[in-house]
């Protein structure tokens, strides 16, 4: 490394490369890539990491027995519990909210602000999280949220996109529900104070993205997540609903019913359990970015370790979907500082193309996001058009300053401030030269299933967001997360405020489900030193940040 030369942050034979892109965006300037057919669809789908060998396996307990999961996540639900029932004193009670929220993103944080419209007071609700409220990959959220809100467009046609974009395998109540509460949840967001991108009229900025048919998503420049969170979380700090920061759940509570009554959480900083008893439970807890499936780096917090389907899974929940993950075509491959790092599908909306070594734009910029991550893998590893790193990864350009020829000097900087201050650190102006890209793990496409109220098969266990299963079937569209979190959340807050006022009544607190899980591991025979849910990701010896993918 310290031999090679640099060119405005690129070394030198990687800058070579970049001027056969200059030279030949005119041409592609006159000629998009055409749509893929459903056929070729198909058929490069098949490269894509889900359908390659050896990455996933059957889950041999639980009530998903037989399903098929990454083994990552399959290595979680067949790993034995952090706690042994019988040392945790239940009698000894440290919080007794009406509503335990577990998980503070945009999911959690949303139902905590309707579950307080709907008559459960602030002080009889509480927030646990993890790390710090809001540290979660909402706030990283940067394309939009998607909402159908004109003229040409309706929640008819935005079911049909997610639908299809979901290959059908969502579950269509929940998606109706998603698709007819988005116009109200921007509506809400907007009287909260959420400054998205408008016009010089006053009317919404709206792009599409891939596998949309419609003008839909809702920005906030390239940081619209956690401009989105910013209001939200303003909401709940001036209402006063409690919160415990760096307070993750580690186990589930249920009463002799086999209702879910709350949980255990372990004080990561006095190094204490604490014991919360509630009427109603909703898990908030987001994706499983962190367990890096299949080697891929990610785009996901630090936090993001797949504990609410676990802590799920253990009390009965059923899941669905846990088959496929989303791969996002563009995550960052160089520099080896933010490698995996997501480059919004924004980019892609407003103009950039995805460009191999030869300069051609081998793919149409808005595929569906596996459709397109399974044609950038195609192009690096079998047709070999990729370009290769100093530190061995692999990726082709997104030729980013296509936006400005195609919108405008200056659109880049105006539609993605937090891009170019991310590259002008290392000395890559992405306003003159494009970038190199390559697929990273992004979203946990399935989780525990839910109806379209946020209820799951155990009852008082509501869900919200990420952690769900059922609306985006086997693949997500841009801008339907920070949309499924805020509907969900506040469907879920809703339904367990009711819940709680229909007059529930808590028995006995227990741990009996852990126990009945612990046997049912032993009867089958499965002999692990395994523990979960693993609450922060491990980094050392070969398991770092910036993988070698070779899965291909």
């Amino acid at each position: 490394m310290s031999e090679l030369k640099f060119i405005e942050g690129y070394p030198e034979y990687m800058y070579k490369l970049i001027e056969i892109v200059h030279e030949t965006r005119s041409a592609r300037l006159k000629e998009k890539p055409r749509f893929m057919t459903l056929e070729e669809r198909e058929e490069v789908l098949k490269i894509h990491p889900d359908y390659a060998p050896g990455g996933k396996r059957e889950i041999r307990i639980g009530p998903n027995k037989g399903d098929v999961a990454p083994n990552e996540v399959v290595d979680l639900l067949e790993a034995y519990p952090l706690i042994n029932p019988n040392e945790i004193d239940l009698n000894n009670v440290d919080y007794e909210p009406d509503i335990l929220i577990i998980g503070g993103g945009l999911a959690g944080t949303t139902a905590a602000l309707w579950a307080n419209d709907n008559g459960i007071p602030a002080e009889n609700i509480l927030l646990v999280t993890k790390l710090r409220h809001g540290d979660s990959n909402s706030v990283m959220a940067q394309g939009g949220t998607q909402a159908a809100d004109r003229p040409d467009d309706s929640p008819i046609i935005h079911f049909i996109d997610t639908m299809g974009g979901g290959h059908f395998a969502n579950k269509p109540d929940v998606v109706r529900a998603l698709v007819e509460d988005a116009p109200s949840i921007i509506k809400w967001l907007v009287e909260l104070g959420a400054m998205f991108d408008r016009d010089e009229n006053g009317y919404f900025l709206e792009l599409s993205g891939g596998g949309a048919s419609r003008r839909r998503m809702h920005a906030a420049g390239d940081y619209t997540g956690l401009e989105e969170m910013r209001v939200v979380r303003d909401e709940f700090r001036n209402r006063g609903i409690p919160c415990l920061e760096f307070n993750p759940a580690i186990e589930l509570l249920t009463d002799n019913d086999g209702k879910v009554v709350g949980a255990v959480l372990w004080n990561m900083e006095t190094r204490e359990y604490k014991i919360v008893k509630a009427k109603a439970t909703i898990l908030a807890t987001g994706g499983f970015g962190r367990l890096h499936i299949r080697g891929f780096p990610t785009t996901n917090h630090y936090g993001a370790t797949c504990d609410g389907v676990v802590l799920a899974y253990r009390a009965g929940a059923k899941l669905r979907d846990m088959d496929t993950v989303q791969y996002h075509p563009t995550g960052a491959a160089y520099p080896q500082q933010i490698i995996g790092l997501l480059l919004t599908e924004k980019l892609r909306t407003a103009g950039a193309q995805v460009v191999n070594v030869d300069g051609e734009a081998f793919v149409n910029p808005l595929e569906p996001r596996d459709v397109e991550a399974s044609a950038i893998i195609r192009e690096c590893y079998i047709r070999n058009k990729g370009i290769t790193t100093p530190t061995g990864i692999r990726g082709v350009w997104l030729d980013i300053p296509m936006i400005d020829l195609v919108r405008g000097e200056g659109s880049i900087k105006k539609l993605f401030p937090g891009m170019v201050r991310m590259y002008n650190r290392f000395g890559i102006n992405i306003t003159k030269n494009p970038v190199l890209v390559f697929p990273t793990l992004h979203y946990q496409n399935g989780g525990v299933e839910t109806d379209p109220y946020g209820q799951t098969n155990v009852k008082g266990l509501f869900v919200a967001g990420e952690v769900s299963g059922g609306v985006h079937g086997k693949n997500r569209l841009m801008g339907n997360s920070t949309l499924d979190c805020l509907v969900f959340g506040r469907r879920a807050g809703i339904t367990a405020a009711n819940y709680v006022k229909s007059g529930v009544k808590i028995g006995k607190l227990t741990l009996n489900h852990v126990e009945k899980y612990v046997k049912e591991l032993e009867n089958t025979g499965i002999k692990t030193s395994r523990r979960s849910p693993i609450l922060l990701p491990d980094y050392r010896g070969k398991a770092v940040l910036a993988r070698m993918i070779d899965v291909f």
